[in-house]
């Protein structure tokens, strides 16, 4: 049995959604298919939003935030620390790499990036210019001329 759907009626009626079926791919192919660490991806406001990840044992040092292409990615990595002389009897704390992608929408810019408490806040803010907000088009009385 095929996993594959067909976007093609919905292509019909809409303009410009190209990227959209690759987006539906990749969720339907889970690209990542892994849930660590944990996130939440919040909204606070219409236009404003949040990804909360536990980096819990990270510290700022330890990751990494780029945005390239509309795609922000977020790893963190343990720097080895070779003056620690720690034995582990029981290590239950995850110290290992991560990578998480994000794909932003049209007019999403990344604001501010904080780490708290072990939680690695990531605020989000849509910011849609003039040219893209929605206008009115006035409709003229104007009658074309009579054809002679």
């Amino acid at each position: 049995m095929s996993t594959a759907f067909s976007m093609t009626p919905l292509f019909r009626q809409s303009v410009g959604f190209d990227r959209f079926n690759d987006l539906f791919e990749s969720a339907m192919r889970n690209e990542s298919g892994s849930s660590y660490p944990p996130y939440n991806v919040e909204k606070h406001a219409d236009d404003q939003y949040r990804i909360v990840i536990a980096a819990a044992g990270f510290q700022e040092d330890d990751l990494e935030l780029h945005v390239e292409r509309g795609v922000l990615t977020i790893s963190g990595g343990k720097h080895d620390n070779g003056a620690e002389n720690v034995t582990y009897l029981y290590q239950g704390i995850a110290r290992r790499a991560f990578k998480l992608s994000f794909r932003l929408a049209d007019h999403i810019e990344v604001k501010a990036a904080s780490l708290v408490n072990g939680l690695l806040n990531i605020d989000l803010l849509r910011i849609v210019p003039e040219e893209a907000k929605a206008k009115r088009i006035p409709i003229t009385g104007l009658r074309p001329a009579p054809v002679s």
